[in-house]
């Protein structure tokens, strides 16, 4: 396999900005306001470990003819400039009395005219990432410029991937099926969970991956409870199952797939819970195909794990991947959306075991003209067992 380079290519970004453009016409809008990171980056490439401070906001603009405009703290200058954004400007950050509002206004208006429409995400998923009481006053300086929800524009071009996205996340989980290949060195029966956890994602750096932002998993006899609690010292006994889930980043895309493990030995309940999980994987990645809904490939795995009764308190079976951990769409009863080529998705079954008792499978796909291609390593078809402390 051909490994992918990092970053993009300079034509990637502007033929993002175009498509959008194209979609701000019909909605009839002047520009598009990002704030989050993930959008920032979309269409600038500006990737920094830097947005884990809520101190400062970051603003980029998409206007309806023309390159994009940052607006940004001083601190961000030198880096946005070693991407393609040549209109830069920057106000020092922190300011408490203005904190880049006057320059974001001054720039809208200066972008869209006195009463242009401008877009913003305010959808499901979405979350403004600036002070909303800044809001208030860039939207009360703006006079009769509008700011409006963006017509679900980003959220149409992030669900379908490039090739070159999808070859980021297809590294991602080639470095995470390495880690998982190696769990035996590290998960016995006596070994705490969280010391688990920690010599997994020393794995996944040792692999290859940037940084691992997410670890989930759980080890508890003949299933877990959970799937989102922290890692505890208890030691693992024969009988545990043991679950991780890892998020791990490769140049700003994740992977998020998980794998089971039975500490030394497994009940036939469990057996045959995780066969049903495999079940249910191949039978959604069955119909995984451009033209089925978000809710075909939930039906079909509820078909499976409940006989249709409608899924579990979990609420989906899977949902979009790409540059966060969860994208749109989900895979619940009332997500319609229609799969298209590129769309990145996971699929992740869950069934109860016993009462209390559930396990969770997770694999990650790409949707494709003649079906899906598997980005993460099928798991074994029989539950892999772990061997005990010598």
């Amino acid at each position: 396999m051909i490994q992918p380079e990092r970053g993009f290519a300079t034509e990637e970004f502007r033929g993002r900005v175009q498509a959008a453009q194209s979609l701000m016409e019909h909605a009839g809008l002047a520009a598009l306001l990002l704030t989050t990171e993930p959008e920032v980056r979309y269409f600038s490439g500006f990737l920094t470990r830097f947005w884990e401070s809520p101190t400062r906001p970051w603003f980029l603009i998409v206007p309806a003819i023309g390159d994009p405009v940052a607006v940004i703290p001083a601190i961000g200058a030198a880096l946005m400039a070693r991407g393609w954004i040549r209109d830069i400007r920057t106000w020092r950050a922190p300011d408490l009395d203005d904190d880049g509002v006057s320059l974001l206004a001054q720039t809208l208006r200066e972008l869209v005219g006195s009463d242009g429409v401008v877009g913003m995400p305010m959808g499901h998923e979405s979350h403004l990432r600036m002070p909303l009481a800044d809001y208030h006053r860039l939207a009360e300086s703006l006079g009769s410029v509008k700011l409006q929800d963006d017509a679900d524009i980003m959220r149409r071009l992030r669900m379908v991937k490039s090739e070159a996205e999808i070859s980021k996340i297809r590294r991602a989980c080639s470095i995470a099926n390495r880690a998982f290949d190696r769990v035996p060195e590290i998960a016995t029966e006596g070994q705490a969970l969280e010391k688990v956890f920690r010599h997994f994602q020393m794995l996944c750096l040792e692999e290859g991956a940037d940084w691992v932002p997410y670890l989930a998993g759980a080890a508890e006899p003949g299933g877990y409870s959970d799937v989102i609690s922290p890692a505890s010292d208890r030691p693992m006994e024969r009988g545990d199952i043991l679950m991780l889930d890892t998020g791990l980043i490769w140049d700003g895309y994740f992977c998020d797939f998980d794998r089971n493990y039975a500490v030394g030995e497994a009940g036939s309940e469990t057996k045959a819970g995780y066969a049903k999980l495999i079940e249910a994987v191949e039978a959604a990645r069955h119909i995984a195909r451009p033209g089925a809904t978000a809710a075909d490939l939930f039906h079909e795995m509820d078909r499976i794990l409940t006989g249709g009764a409608g899924g579990s308190d979990t609420g989906r079976l899977g949902h979009g991947l790409g540059m966060q951990l969860t994208e749109w769409p989900s895979l619940i009863a009332d997500d319609h959306t229609v799969l298209e080529m590129g769309m990145v998705l996971t699929l992740e079954p869950g069934v109860e075991v016993a009462p209390g008792r559930i396990l969770v499978h997770e694999e990650n796909i790409v949707i494709r003209e003649a079906g899906c291609e598997m980005l993460s390593d099928p798991a074994p078809g029989d539950l892999p067992i772990l061997g005990n402390v010598t």
